[in-house]
């Protein structure tokens, strides 16, 4: 597959107006959206990110500082995959994601928890020919989001994914199992609950590394009725 392409399924995608989640209450369009055509150089280039356009690959976020990030390490794997099953080679995958306390480093995250000095949040790899992809990360924590009454985040982290140019480029989160925060999370409940789960990673017992991190697995499947829901891929 030599482009990353991604076909919206009516009944995985989150609406762009969902009330529950009150800040798409002032930003998702009232008005029928104007159709902008693509023109040749979006569609087609860049053709190779590559080391010229990227950052060098960031697969290990806990080695960013000058010491160890404080939390639990955990690994997320997984693959991207076409809606036959077959690997997406050559995607670039970069994560973000809040520390162990549920702090940003972002200006705009000003609550009550501490940044950890040692920890960035951000990662960024290649798939490899058979699509996999690999980070080693502290687990994120829950974290407030003042979008209700006592409204709380499930731990998560972003993924965004660029095929061989910039308009390819398609974002999601990951969720961890059990999670009880995710059935009344309304980001998370804009999804219908048949396709939720495919947000959710799978602890691993073969990604886990004896006494040193647990393993979770996420693969990315990017059309078909199993698609991974995307925001607003439309």
């Amino acid at each position: 597959m030599d482009v990353l392409q991604y076909s919206p399924q009516a009944l995985s995608e989150p609406p762009s107006f969902a009330p529950g989640y009150v800040s798409t209450v002032a930003r998702s369009p009232r008005k029928p959206l104007v159709r902008i055509p693509q023109t040749l150089t979006e569609v087609t280039g860049p053709a190779d990110f590559g080391e010229r356009l990227l950052r060098a690959p960031v697969h290990d976020m806990t080695q960013e500082g000058k010491g160890e990030p404080l939390g639990e390490r955990i690994i997320v794997s997984g693959r991207v995959l076409d809606d036959r099953g077959h690997p997406v080679p050559n995607t670039v995958v970069e994560v973000w994601q809040c520390n162990s306390a549920g702090r940003y480093v972002h200006k705009k995250d000003q609550h009550d928890a501490p940044l950890d000095p040692n920890f960035t949040g951000q990662g960024r790899v290649v798939t490899d020919e058979e699509g996999r992809y690999r980070f080693v990360t502290i687990k994120p924590g829950a974290y407030p989001w003042r979008n209700h009454y006592n409204a709380w985040r499930p731990a998560h982290i972003h993924f965004s994914l660029f095929g061989p140019c910039f308009a390819t480029r398609l974002i999601t989160q990951m969720y961890f199992p059990g999670d009880p925060l995710i059935d009344i999370d309304p980001i998370a409940c804009a999804v219908p609950s048949e396709a939720r789960n495919r947000m959710v990673s799978r602890f691993d017992i073969d990604t886990t590394e004896n006494e040193w991190a647990l393993g979770y697995v996420f693969d990315i499947v990017l059309r078909g009725r199993n698609a991974t829901p995307m925001e607003n891929p439309q």
